[in-house]
């Protein structure tokens, strides 16, 4: 992970406000230079005027215009590119100019900028989702010294320290809240929009905004880890990872763009020379050759297409690392998930108390929550977390490794433990057949009855597995250390393809290296979700791993190709969702390019389109294809 330091906190927070300013004054500068050339060309072209000034009015009118082109042509030229639309621009509107075609040569520099005008926006629009995770960096940190208050960077904040947040201020650092309580505004985290309560002993995620109670939080993490810088982190370098539709058009452009200069040179001086044709014709159809043939339109849509489709993902709480993981997931057909975390909310929890005949449900809880009163074993701990009322005197309590607690309540012996417990203690129980953990209670030798305890699913978990079958996943397996009783039990509850169970680490790596092996024999691939730090190697393995971050190890967000910032395994076939959407529009902006061009080109080649009617298709098509890859932003994907 990279380190984030002061000055590049800087660059990173002026990178957002120079993307905005830079954007406005440029747009308002080509508009100005639109309307002046604009102006110019209908003085020129109009019959009042008469040579040598409208000739110095239409020249004029096509440096105002055309000059920043020309200009980038050259640049590039020196910097060995030559063969790009401003090269094919440049070149045909001089060689109108030569011909005397004045009006046309600057009304394809008038159509080209007006162009560019509408991609600005698009483009803008595009990168709006981006440039509000970039604005969740906090800008400082109240620094909590000797009850006094120091105004600090985050960057300087160490472990251990406490900081202050005020209603309405950014949480600056990750930490644990040591005094107050509070609602959070994580949606720009998360996607989340219901505010989350933090209390005492919470965990508080930077980034997030706190909106009412005045929080003091103990840091545990200093910012290059906190979970704002990894988000920074994620979002900065998200387009750097190219998908293989983009890699595609950069080298088709590189290849393309060539030959069509070459056929448009043929065009010119074939014909003259063979049929013997004027040659102001045929340099004039090669001239609108070039025009056609600039692939604006899939050099810039497909970039922006992806683009799109990594701001509507952000916007759902989604990170993806970069386009070649959103194209991957159209080729998913097996989907692995860990268990505890992923899957469940990995905390135990009561999930059944059965009482034998003549005891309440309320008088079983009671007795075992009273026993178990002091013991700090999770187990214990939720058994007191579903007992809210009053916890009865006991003596004598002792806890015995691997069977359970002993106490006496009332003058009589009260066990509280598993079935061993219960058969060296001479108790006639009944053993249950329910799945998870389960503690018997007996009193005085007489059995009271069990209680289950087992990790409660996560609220979405069958709504996550039901979608991704909808959406034609194959297979959806469970990976869990769990014993076979109780992974089998969720796996069918879920109603998943498949499950292993009794695994260890390098076991699940082995299940899906298996997996892989599997599904590229199909050309398809493999997505592993998990979140602890022990699914770093499965993540790391599998073709896209998927990692919960809302509640994941730094491991498993640092190993993962896909982060999910909330608690919701079913976002899995959410991403899935918007990455065949961002499929489709790619494929669009192609055929449709590609068709139109060929279209155009043969037509201009045989003389049946003018210049304007040439420039108007090539601005055309890339205008059509932006605002087709933009529908993205506006597509609600919670349907």
């Amino acid at each position: 992970m990279k380190s984030y330091d002061v000055q590049t906190d800087y660059k990173a927070k002026n990178k957002v406000k120079r993307i905005k300013n830079e954007f406005s004054k440029e747009t308002k500068f080509t508009i100005i230079r639109l309307l002046i050339s604009f102006i110019l060309l209908l003085l020129g072209s109009s019959s009042l005027v008469t040579s040598p000034i409208n000739v110095i009015l239409l020249v004029a009118a096509y440096l105002v215009i055309g000059s920043r082109i020309v200009y980038k042509a050259i640049r590039n030229i020196f910097h060995g590119e030559i063969f790009d639309e401003n090269f094919l621009m440049s070149i045909a509107t001089i060689g109108a100019i030569i011909l005397g075609e004045y009006p046309e040569a600057i009304a394809v520099m008038l159509f080209y900028e007006l162009g560019n005008v509408f991609e600005d926006i698009a483009v803008n629009r595009s990168k709006k989702s981006i440039s509000a995770l970039l604005e969740v960096k906090p800008n400082f940190a109240m620094l909590k010294i000797d009850n006094k208050m120091k105004k600090v960077d985050p960057n300087t904040v160490q472990i251990g320290q406490i900081i202050v947040v005020r209603p309405g201020e950014k949480i600056p650092l990750d930490g644990t809240v040591v005094l107050g309580s509070s609602s959070v505004d994580t949606s720009a985290l998360t996607g989340e929009s219901m505010p989350q309560n933090i209390q005492v002993g919470d965990t508080a995620l930077s980034g997030s905004i706190n909106q009412n109670g005045t929080l003091q939080i103990k840091v545990t993490k200093v910012y290059s880890d906190s979970t704002v810088a990894k988000i920074l982190d994620l979002v900065q370098n998200a387009s750097s990872k190219k998908a293989g539709a983009e890699k595609f058009i950069t080298k088709f452009a590189k290849i393309y763009t060539p030959i069509v200069v070459a056929l448009a040179v043929m065009l010119a001086v074939i014909p003259p020379l063979v049929m013997q044709g004027a040659w102001n014709t045929w340099i004039y159809r090669s001239l609108i050759f070039l025009v056609i043939s600039c692939p604006c339109a899939l050099v810039i849509s497909v970039p922006l297409s992806f683009f799109g489709g990594i701001g509507a993902a952000s916007k759902q709480g989604i990170l993806v690392k970069g386009s070649n993981y959103l194209e991957a997931l159209n080729k998913v057909d097996i989907v692995a998930f860990d268990k505890t975390g992923t899957l469940t909310r990995g905390k135990f929890a009561v999930v059944k108390v059965a009482p034998v005949a003549g005891i309440t449900k309320d008088q079983l809880l009671q007795m075992a929550a009273s026993v178990e009163k002091n013991s700090t074993h999770p187990i214990a701990s939720s058994i007191q977390s579903a007992y809210t009322g009053k916890i009865l005197p006991i003596e004598n309590a002792t806890e015995s490794a691997g069977h359970g607690l002993t106490a006496e309540v009332d003058d009589q012996r009260v066990i509280v433990g598993n079935a061993k417990s219960m058969r060296e203690s001479g108790v006639n129980f009944v053993e249950s057949t329910a799945v998870g953990t389960i503690v018997y209670v007996a009193v005085g030798k007489k059995f009271w009855g069990h209680i289950v305890i087992a990790d409660e699913l996560k609220t979405d978990a069958q709504k996550a597995i039901h979608l991704l079958h909808n959406r034609g996943i194959k297979q959806t397996v469970m990976l869990t250390g769990d014993n076979e009783k109780v992974g089998h039990s969720i796996a069918k509850k879920l109603k998943m393809s498949g499950v292993y169970t009794n695994l260890l680490p390098e076991n699940k790596v082995s299940i899906v290296n298996k997996l892989l092996k599997k599904s590229h024999q199909t050309n398809h691939k493999v997505a592993f979700v998990g979140d602890g730090i022990n699914d770093t190697p499965v993540l790391a393995t599998a073709d896209i791993g998927f990692a919960m971050g809302g509640l994941g190890s730094d491991a498993a967000v640092e190993a993962a190709d896909i982060v999910i910032m909330g608690d919701e395994p079913s976002k899995v076939a959410k991403a899935m969702k918007i990455a065949k959407r961002t499929r489709q529009i790619v494929i669009q902006n192609i055929s449709f390019a590609l068709i139109i061009k060929v279209l155009f080109l043969l037509m201009g080649a045989l003389g049946m389109v003018d210049m304007w009617q040439a420039v108007f298709a090539d601005v055309g098509v890339t205008l059509i294809a932006v605002l087709n890859a933009i529908r993205l932003q506006l597509i609600n994907f919670d349907k």
